[in-house]
């Protein structure tokens, strides 16, 4: 009842920056968080970065300082710019978001298709 949509992955060199972007859309009444995850491979999912309702925003600390989390309610859209990129960045990003369905007043978690980060000169 919610698809996601991400885009804006890709091949940079160290150094270099990426923004990310997931879309919402379908049966939404409100979303609470929207997320942004990592797995690389041979490694578990990690949290990157964050933000509810209240553009409260939180951060791995692997991260801290190099990438922004940002959203635009209006859009149901939620970005992460990615700047300082490192090798150890490399990772299949994932965008994950909660809230209200409005059919149901049930609630939701969703995760998006994933979009490849390959950090490499």
């Amino acid at each position: 009842q919610v698809q996601l949509v991400e885009s804006g992955g890709g091949l940079v060199q160290p150094g270099g920056s990426l923004r990310l972007s997931c879309s919402a859309s379908g049966s939404i009444f409100r979303i609470n968080l929207m997320g942004w995850y990592r797995q690389a491979p041979g490694k578990q999912r990690e949290l990157v970065a964050g933000i509810n309702s209240s553009d409260r925003t939180n951060y791995a600390d692997s991260v801290k300082g190099r990438f922004t989390i940002s959203r635009d309610s209006a859009k149901n859209t939620v970005y992460l710019q990615m700047n300082s990129l490192k090798p150890e960045d490399t990772a299949v990003y994932y965008c994950n978001v909660n809230g209200i369905l409005a059919s149901t007043l049930g609630t939701f978690n969703y995760w998006g298709q994933g979009t490849q980060v390959i950090v490499s000169s």
